[in-house]
């Protein structure tokens, strides 16, 4: 039974920083997609980024290129999330997914992902 938790959320004013951790446990990432999603009050769920594990290809939604960075730490099972720059939009309750790798897989669709931590969140204030 694959199990992906994830940490780091909190309170921020915006402009600043957080971390967010998501780890496994029952598996591995390796082989896998791990991606991580948000969803904002009233808001539909939306993919933030996404991390190829076998080709260490990263992948990211236009509003956060250049504000968030994913990576993973296969000693740990770890994926994090770094987020700088945060903005009271980006406040949302971010969860991470995981998926086999498979050819022509859309990493940035949420069915894709068998996988799914509960989530943390995350609010930026103005």
């Amino acid at each position: 039974q694959v199990q992906l938790v994830e940490s780091g959320g909190g309170l921020v004013q915006a402009g600043g920083s957080l971390r967010l951790s998501c780890v496994a446990s029952g598996s591995t990432f390796s082989g896998s997609v791990t991606a991580w999603f948000r969803q904002g009050s009233g808001k539909e769920r939306e993919f933030v980024a996404a991390l190829n594990w076998n080709s260490g290809r990263s992948y990211y939604t236009a509003t956060v290129d250049g504000r968030f960075t994913i990576s993973g730490d296969n000693a740990k099972n770890t994926v994090y999330l770094q987020m700088s720059s945060l903005k009271p939009e980006d406040t949302a309750v971010y969860s991470c997914a995981a998926a086999a790798t498979r050819w022509g897989m859309d990493n940035m669709n949420a069915h894709e992902y068998q996988y799914w931590g509960q989530g943390t969140q995350v609010t930026v204030s103005s």
